[in-house]
């Protein structure tokens, strides 16, 4: 067994690591640090609560610790649990900055450490629904890929949110971004050039809270990432276009929903979703336009630690390599330039350890 280690107990603690690390064989819920407030003691009373980081990084049964905080904390979290010989895996993003990034890589080369980043999104059964859609070559050349993740949230959170304040790492593009860029990368690759407009679109918002980037790709291929917190009427969650169909799938795959409530199924995947969900497959055959439904990929977050528990055991490379996630970061930094100065950004190597 594998002892893991939880550092927060906000949303992504409680609903997308602490059930998943438990319904995983071979992991164990050794302990969770909550600073203040017992909830996780009364969801969990079996795992021991800690107030204190220090105290969660003394534990000898603990050998993979997740930094599940705020973005702005994840940088020096991660770097005391290396520092302490722990094997980490922290929530996306990676870190506010790139240089904060590649110094954490740095240091878990030093320490001989797996070092990772969680992308549960790629484990949603339409994205990889996508991916074998792409994969077998059913939709021809793809020209473009379009990924929305829209919300309508007109009014700002009545509690302040660190999210919704100034600091590194808040705002909408350091939240949903990295999802968006690393289904992006899975699919077509590190991309030619990057053109970005991150926003701030309600009036009373004082950081991002809107974004549209577009990743440049050979042959006139496109890939468009975008959000908002205004849309009355979401836009479908993905669009592919090819010389051979399009495919469309308008509905977010439910996982994320079922987790935020509590809702996970005692057997088979965690994310079915009934046929008039599934997304819609076009291709031109005999001159017609021919639709038919295609079932989501049975794949869910467990497959994310699944795979983590492997390379820890020394069966697998982790899904999210250190150099990946730095990739995923450079093309975020890469937008911010574009935004900023209303430019194309060409592609630059992050500087690697």
């Amino acid at each position: 067994m594998i002892g893991v280690g939880l550092i927060g107990f906000g949303l992504a603690g409680r609903a997308f690591h602490a059930p998943v690390i438990r319904a995983v064989p071979g992991l164990r819920l050794a302990a969770i640090v909550q600073r203040t407030g017992r909830q996780a003691a009364e969801r969990y009373p079996d795992v021991p609560l800690l107030h204190s980081v220090d105290e969660l990084l003394a534990r000898d049964d603990v050998q993979l610790v997740v930094v599940a905080t705020p973005n702005a904390t994840h940088y020096q979290l991660a770097r005391q649990a290396l520092e302490a010989g722990k094997n980490v895996l922290v929530d996306k993003p990676f870190t506010p900055t790139i240089e904060e990034a590649i110094a954490l890589v740095r240091l878990a080369k030093e320490r001989g450490r797996l070092l990772t980043v969680y992308q549960n999104r790629r484990y949603d059964g339409d994205f990889q629904t996508i991916r074998n859609l792409v994969g077998t070559g059913r939709l021809g050349r793809v020209v473009r890929f379009e990924t929305s993740y829209d919300r309508y949230r007109p009014k700002l959170k009545p509690d302040g949110v660190w999210r919704e304040r100034v600091g590194p790492g808040s705002g909408l593009f350091f939240d949903l971004a990295p999802h968006l860029v690393d289904h992006a990368l899975l699919l077509f690759g590190l991309p030619e050039a990057v053109t970005a407009d991150i926003r701030i679109e309600r009036e009373q918002a004082v950081v991002d809270d809107a974004f549209d980037v577009m990743l440049h790709y050979p042959r006139g291929l496109r890939a468009v990432l975008r959000s908002t917190m205004l849309a009355a009427a979401i836009r479908p969650r993905f669009v592919l276009q090819g010389t051979a169909g399009a495919f469309i799938k308008r509905t977010f795959d439910p996982q994320e929903d079922n987790l935020r409530h509590d809702r996970t199924p005692v057997s088979g995947a965690w994310g079915p979703e009934p046929e008039e969900n599934w997304g819609i497959l076009t291709r031109v055959e005999g001159g017609e336009p021919r639709q038919t439904r295609v079932a989501p990929v049975a794949c869910d977050y467990r497959d994310y630690y699944a795979n983590l528990r492997d390379a820890l055991l020394g069966h697998a490379e982790p899904a999210v390599s250190p150099e990946w996630a730095l990739d995923v970061m450079q093309v975020m930094m890469l937008a911010r330039e574009s935004s900023e100065t209303h430019t194309t950004v060409s592609w630059r190597a992050p500087l690697c350890p």
